[in-house]
């Protein structure tokens, strides 16, 4: 379990994975080791996997976003599976219940761009798309408490 403070440093991080142990420190009214070591000990027990970075495709040409939802044909569930894996425009993919096995999140620089993409599925999958136009809630923890 977590605690209060744990609780603050990790939505301390999640809004800048950047903060310095000082700063950390000050919003807790923990010491710089003492955060270190609730960091560390958040680390060994999984809660914290990593600290990233988030960057706009847009700055790397990257347009249009879409959400597909990828149906397989019969037998041809890991194949789709293998290709969604190997188009790296894909940036997201979650294999679900229900009639699509598969919702993923892909960049693209163009309509013609995701079309092709699309293409090098037809022979595994069916799939429908949206295009995302804004963001409402961009990716963020469920309540702690």
């Amino acid at each position: 379990m977590t605690d209060e403070i744990d609780q603050l440093l990790i939505s301390a991080l999640m809004e800048d994975s950047r903060r310095s142990l000082k700063a950390l420190a000050q919003l807790s009214g923990l010491s710089s080791p003492s955060v270190a070591e609730r960091l560390r000990k958040l680390e060994e027990r999984g809660v914290l996997k990593a600290y990233t970075v988030e960057v706009d495709p847009k700055h790397f040409g990257y347009l249009l976003e879409a959400i597909v939802r990828v149906r397989p044909l019969p037998g041809r569930l890991h194949e789709v599976e293998r290709q969604i894996q190997a188009i790296p425009e894909f940036t997201e993919c979650d294999k679900v219940t229900g009639e699509d096995c598969f919702i993923a999140r892909m960049c693209v620089r163009s309509m013609e761009q995701l079309d092709g993409l699309l293409d090098r599925l037809n022979d595994y999958a069916e799939t429908n798309t949206a295009i995302v136009k804004k963001s409402t809630v961009k990716r963020r923890l469920p309540p702690m408490g």
